[in-house]
């Protein structure tokens, strides 16, 4: 088999494929047990039945959503030991730990607990269910801990020191707490929660344009509106201080995404809104930008200095267009995020929440922007790390298996879209068939 591709590309295909793949499962799920948590104490704290008929229903999403998280994540622990042996081999010291410490932490206790929290409703006491869903929700919140610290390291890597071209462990606190972990993982918590709120704002507008006006449906739309406001504007200030961390651990990344080629020494630099960088030519063309506002925002000056792709060897530089775009279409959907939740926030002082169709039809049209937002993001995270797997320690192009060809690593490629496509296809179906049908009303009787 001959695609016309090295096995470096496929497997960089490969695993950015299994891996937007798999980041929209957690994401869900780990919003999901949140939630599911929140409404249940609702319900142990109000008695109102209609916290019991949205838990019946988020549930089951819930459950889904966290079943094809945990299989398409095998997947990735099966590349690391076919595709990127010599990572395993030169890293793992550092990574099998950290991914060793969310399985015994996180994912026992997420499966310790799941089952009381899936089948225990009128099986064990009222507490003692909530108390499950409580563990299940935290136990989801520290396995993406685990894996963010992982990831965090990679990008800027600390608290060790080489041997014979392996990585040894010095100080795990220092591995752990990497400078750029607090900024990750306070930037992905708030992602999985705005993903997970136009999730239910979504379903829920979905089903106020079907003519249904009763709690269930107007308690999903107004907790996740609430929910997506404080969020998204939490999200707007994390995202700052991230970039802030960015520019001083990974300024070529910063670069990158800005398409700031010629480091402004002697004047300010402008935020770019529109143009097509071109990496031969080291420029852009058709560019639209405001000026000083690229310093404001990154220096917290009018003329900071930035430094420009060209300080930066073109082997070094991560892929600018790429770059350029998903950042964009990140920031340009969370800005939407903001303005919905404005538009909420004034419909609900008008009393025309739940009456406002075109409103209802902004929020089933920015449902799947969230998982589009989050893919941005991780692109952004992923692509800008480039060319390195271990940033200025290990490149890509070292971290592959040196036995795979290109043959063989296009074959499991081709497989895995096609395994995906059958068994991730039905449970999406499945999930979104759930959704469109709609919490039904069991407990509480009229659903008021």
């Amino acid at each position: 088999m001959d695609l016309g591709l090295t096995a470096l590309m496929l497997a960089r295909i490969q695993f950015a494929f299994t891996v937007s793949f798999h980041i929209i499962f957690p994401a869900t799920s780990i919003g999901l047990a949140c939630f599911l948590a929140f409404i249940e104490w609702r319900w142990l704290r109000t008695k109102n039945p209609i916290y019991q008929d949205l838990f019946k229903f988020w549930v089951k999403v819930f459950a889904l959503a966290f079943a094809m998280g945990v299989v398409s994540g095998i997947v990735m622990s099966y590349q690391f030991g076919t595709n990127w042996s010599e990572f395993s081999r030169i890293a793992g010291s550092v990574t099998g730990p950290l991914l060793t410490y969310e399985v015994l932490s996180a994912f026992f206790l997420e499966a310790g607990f799941l089952g009381i929290m899936l089948f225990g409703w009128g099986r064990v006491s009222e507490k003692a269910h909530f108390f499950a869903t409580l563990m299940v929700a935290i136990g989801t919140c520290i396995s993406m801990f685990w894996i963010l610290s992982s990831n965090s390291w990679m990008q800027t890597p600390q608290g060790f020191y080489m041997e014979n071209g392996i990585v040894v462990p010095e100080d795990w606190w220092a591995i752990v707490f990497n400078p750029s972990f607090p900024y990750r993982l306070a930037h992905m918590g708030v992602a999985v929660f705005l993903v997970s709120a136009l999730l239910v704002i979504g379903t829920a507008g979905w089903h106020l344009l079907r003519g249904r006006r009763d709690a269930l449906i107007k308690k999903s739309f107004s907790y996740s509106l609430w929910l997506l406001l404080f969020a998204s504007i939490a999200q707007m200030v994390i995202g700052d201080l991230h970039g802030l961390n960015t520019l001083k651990h990974q300024p070529a990344k910063i670069a990158a995404l800005e398409g700031h080629w010629e480091t402004n020494h002697d004047h300010a630099m402008p935020l770019l809104l529109f143009a097509i960088p071109d990496m031969e030519n080291e420029r852009n063309h058709f560019e639209i930008g405001i000026p000083h506002l690229g310093s404001m925002i990154l220096t917290h000056t009018l003329d900071g200095t930035v430094t420009g792709l060209k300080a930066f060897e073109p082997q070094d530089r991560p892929n600018v267009p790429i770059m350029f775009w998903s950042f964009r279409i990140m920031v340009g959907i969370g800005l939407l995020m903001i303005i919905m939740s404005v538009i909420g926030l004034w419909l609900r002082k008008k009393h025309t929440l739940y009456e406002n169709k075109y409103f209802h039809w902004f929020t089933v049209f920015m449902a799947p922007l969230g998982y589009v937002a989050l893919l941005a993001g991780w692109v952004v995270t992923e692509v800008g790390r480039q060319p390195w797997t271990i940033y200025g320690i290990l490149r890509t192009e070292d971290s592959l298996s040196h036995t795979v060809s290109a043959d063989q690593v296009g074959l499991s490629l081709i497989v895995f879209v096609i395994v995906y496509a059958i068994v991730f296809g039905c449970g999406i179906y499945y999930m979104l068939r759930h959704l469109m049908k709609g919490p039904e009303i069991v407990y509480s009787a009229e659903g008021k």
